[in-house]
């Protein structure tokens, strides 16, 4: 039968809209299916997963090794637990000394730039990019920067490197000082963006980022236990693991991080007045082992389901900001396309 069911949807209540896209499950053609078999039959799968640590210049020997240590420890995570490909990773460096990836450079502004050129040359729309900063951030009240060697880097230079890539998936994890003031330069539908700090006032030299990276190696950070970590449940355990950090010491905290992931310009400490609904269904992991199937096509059809509830996260973020026909219609569009992908994975299971 033809999917000329899906057309005569009209506008209707949010639970109208969900009851039609799951019958429209029972009445689809095997036109997408067919496709995806071909394409499956002509190309492998490719891991559409970019990321790019930088390490900023850490001024005193402390935290030069400091920022070493953390950057190396999250290109291991990300090579290990997360399973990136190895050309996949960008590593910027204030001292490449040592090649640590295939894609080693110092960390000067001109070299950030050109990694992100390169990028604009391999990323596909739908990929997924993690930009990483660890180091000394500054704001004067007007401009938040991230300290670099040479020239430094302001968040409105980040802002429009990644404006140019051809993905809104992206992420990116300020994990320096003062970096509170890159959360309303960076927002956008779309993009989560996660700081150490909750302004750019907070100075003093943030712990943030090893207990971020923490998260996707400790089995307590997957809270809902489906053996993945989420961006939210890796910035909710950094959070809480950073607080009791200063606790230990007896010290108050001159730090607390915000997260934005609904394009309002405003951080917030967890999943509150909108934020945290997209970073709850993001994940940097490829699909793990107990998900991964060996049929390509299925594999595919997964990807697409993902994509598309990681769309309906985005979209629900943005719902004050839209009418209620604007949110309803694009709401309708993607629950049929998921019904659609839903009912194509069912068949395939079947066989």
């Amino acid at each position: 039968m033809a999917i000329a069911e899906t057309t005569s949807i009209t506008m209707m209540g949010l639970s109208d809209i969900i009851r039609c896209s799951l019958l429209v499950t029972v009445c689809l053609s095997p036109v997408a299916h067919d496709h995806l078999q071909r394409t499956s039959d002509q190309e492998p799968r490719r891991d559409g997963r970019f990321a790019v640590i930088i390490e900023g210049v850490g001024g005193e020997p402390v935290y030069t090794q400091r920022f070493r240590n953390w950057t190396h420890a999250m290109i291991d995570v990300l090579g290990g637990e997360l399973a990136f490909a190895e050309d996949h990773i960008f590593y910027l460096t204030a001292s490449p000394t040592e090649t640590v990836t295939a894609n080693t450079a110092r960390a000067t502004a001109a070299e950030v730039r050109s990694t992100f050129e390169r990028l604009n040359t391999m990323v596909e729309p739908g990929d997924l990019i993690f930009v990483f900063l660890v180091g000394h951030g500054s704001f004067d009240g007007q401009q938040a920067k991230f300290n670099l060697s040479g020239p430094d880097l302001t968040a409105e230079d980040f802002d429009r490197l990644l404006d140019a890539l051809p993905t809104d998936n992206v992420i990116l994890v300020n994990a320096a000082s003062a970096s509170g003031a890159f959360i309303k330069p960076l927002s956008q539908p779309g993009r989560i963006v996660i700081t150490a700090t909750r302004s750019g006032y907070e100075r003093n030299a943030t712990r943030f980022a090893e207990f971020f990276i923490q998260a996707f190696k400790k089995e307590q950070a997957d809270t809902d236990k489906n053996q993945r970590v989420s961006l939210l449940e890796a910035f909710t355990y950094a959070t809480r693991m950073t607080a009791e950090w200063y606790e230990r010491r007896g010290t108050l905290a001159t730090e607390h991080a915000l997260l934005d992931d609904n394009g309002d310009h405003v951080g917030h400490r967890g999943a509150l007045e909108g934020d945290g609904l997209l970073a709850r269904t993001t994940y940097l992991d490829a699909r793990p082992l107990a998900q991964a199937v060996d049929d390509p096509i299925l594999q595919q059809l997964l990807d697409q389901r993902e994509r598309l509830e990681r769309a309906i996260e985005a979209l629900k973020a943005r719902k004050t900001e839209m009418s209620p026909t604007a949110y309803e219609a694009q709401l309708e569009k993607l629950l049929v396309r998921l019904a659609r992908v839903n009912q194509s994975i069912k068949a395939r299971q079947k066989r």
